[in-house]
């Protein structure tokens, strides 16, 4: 430490590159060991990259928060928000906590037996002159009370740990009972669903608690709160139904992220969605390579078949159909959609149309029309969002009205109401619904290279994913949560495109890149020590690939 402090004191004042003396050192302090991986170029890049190493038996962690998978990721996530917490009142110094999910992160990892730690950190300048005295502060005197508060005993707030433990066993649990209640989805009595904003993702004030319809509530047993009561959505065909403003969307918000753990305190701890459920929508002017829809959209005019469709400008009906074909494809068991994100044309087509626009000048079928089969043949459940039509009655198997934030059992009143109230439809398929075949990509269509040899991933929010020269506009991926998720994305698509293969099946390649991430480590997906990534779902690095204008797929 007193060497390093000297070395910054030594470079007061002269040019901003002289930082790079420090570049690669690896510092022993009293209680932790400091690595600087990458110095800065100049005060307007990219932060300083560094890791902290804590012996564990240093930060003495009670043996409970690592006795598993679970806690060990909750320990790793609390211990990277203490760090945060910590160093708040330090501009300069930042980490990648997270919001209201705990993802697999690389904030924080057990590495052998060391908390590792990995930080950005702005190496201060004044315009292009070292600032020497202010970093021997930040590093040599602030850096080491930061660490003490927040890693090593007796400063850790273990009650909270524990709490952070049990939340995320206790939701790991709820989930893998799931399938023995033959539920996709589970949301305790207590929940707060509401949010404060569509930007701000705390739980909203003064909001309606969750109570379930008795005919809905089921008991789960969690291994920390014991039995929990609460609503219980069956596998098959839901409507979650309602008056506009009374929680439709809100409802159906809470199942999307229920594939996540949440914090505690974020009113969503016992809110938990079977883990492959896809939000679909349609998505005006989205890229499609290579896609068979012909299920959904049959050929179109001018005689463009749809058995491999590909365009570079989607309607909102073929790129809701991609979306659910692409769904399947990566092995959903259950959709989610939302009548207001959803292209009309698609999902109902009532008697008057059908009896002015016949048939055979209609190549679209809709979803109405295979709902069903989606359950029977594929064995998909969805959940459906509507509040205008009532033709789904005839095939729910569940319908949910949302009153004031409150949910309805009205699944025996809409039953009656489809037998009294005939819609005179007509079934519009004649061919039975298929699973997709696998599609094989073309790996070096992928352009992940700025220029030959510099790999270039940018970030922006949860919106855009840049790779190489092109932008991939993900606004319509509902299912992200963090821009550390598309950062994760961006690199495992880099890799695909350095395969040698001259075509692969992108799922089963793509799933076992996650999994090598979960056995081996993730240095090797970047090259370098990254502490700005976090696990994706298949779904999620799908969905960007599918988006990626260029890549060759079919």
């Amino acid at each position: 430490m007193e060497r390093l402090r000297a070395k910054l004191l030594g470079l007061d004042g002269r040019n901003y590159k002289a930082y790079k003396d420090i570049q690669g050192w690896n510092l022993g302090f009293e209680r932790f060991n400091l690595r600087i991986d990458h110095v800065q170029g100049d005060p307007y890049a990219a932060p300083s990259r560094l890791r902290v190493f804590v012996p564990l038996d240093q930060a003495r962690l009670p043996a409970k928060a690592l006795k598993n998978s679970a806690r060990r990721r909750a320990t790793r996530d609390f211990l990277a928000r203490s760090f945060r917490g910590s160093a708040r009142p330090e501009r300069d110094l930042s980490i990648d906590a997270g919001g209201q999910t705990i993802l697999e992160r690389t904030a924080c990892l057990l590495t052998g037996d060391d908390i590792e730690l990995r930080f950005r950190l702005e190496l201060p300048g004044s315009g292009r002159r070292i600032k020497g005295r202010r970093a021997a502060d930040l590093l040599c005197s602030r850096l080491p009370d930061i660490v003490e508060r927040s890693l090593i005993a007796p400063h850790l707030d273990l009650e909270a740990l524990e709490r952070h433990c049990a939340v995320v066993e206790d939701q790991e649990a709820l989930r893998a009972r799931l399938a023995d209640h033959d539920l996709l989805a589970f949301l305790a009595d207590g929940s707060c669903l509401p949010r404060r904003s569509g930007i701000d993702d705390r739980p909203a004030e003064n909001a309606v608690s969750l109570s379930s319809p008795d005919s809905l509530r089921v008991t789960l047993s969690t291994p920390n709160s014991g039995e929990v009561s609460g609503l219980g959505i069956p596998r098959g065909i839901t409507l979650i139904v309602g008056g506009g403003f009374h929680g439709k969307s809100t409802l159906l918000r809470a199942l999307e992220s229920g594939v996540y753990d949440h914090i505690p305190g974020d009113g969503r701890e016992q809110v938990v969605t079977e883990p492959s459920a896809v939000k679909i929508r349609a998505e005006d002017g989205r890229s499609v390579s290579g896609i068979d829809i012909s299920d959904f959209i049959g050929s179109l005019p001018g005689g463009r078949m749809t058995e491999c469709f590909s365009t570079d400008l989607a309607s909102g009906s073929t790129s809701q159909a991609t979306a659910l074909v692409e769904a399947m494809e990566v092995g959903a068991q259950t959709v989610l959609l939302d009548e207001d994100t959803s292209a009309t044309n698609f999902m109902i087509r009532d008697q008057r149309m059908q009896t002015l626009v016949a048939k055979t000048s209609e190549p679209i079928t809709p979803f109405v029309d295979r709902v069903r089969e989606l359950r029977d043949t594929i064995g998909v459940s969805t959940v459906l969002v509507m509040g205008g039509s009532g033709d789904y009655f005839d095939h729910a198997d569940t319908v949910i009205q949302m009153d004031a934030f409150r949910p309805l059992d009205v699944t025996a009143e809409a039953h009656s109401i489809a037998k009294t109230h005939q819609t005179g439809r007509t079934q519009a398929h004649a061919n039975p619904l298929r699973r997709p075949q696998p599609r094989q990509m073309a790996p070096a269509s992928i352009k992940p290279e700025r220029r030959p040899g510099l790999v270039k991933i940018v970030v922006r929010g949860l919106d855009t994913l840049v790779i190489g020269r092109t932008d991939i506009d993900l606004r319509a991926v509902e299912q992200l949560v963090d821009p550390c998720q598309l950062r994760s994305i961006g690199w495992i698509l880099a890799r695909l495109a350095k395969t040698a293969r001259e075509t692969m099946e992108p799922v089963p390649e793509i799933c076992q890149r996650l999994e090598e991430l979960r056995a081996t480590g993730w240095d090797a997906l970047t090259g370098h020590p990254d502490g700005d990534l976090s696990l994706p779902r298949v779904a999620e690095v799908m969905a960007a690939l599918n988006r990626l204008r260029g890549v060759r797929m079919e």
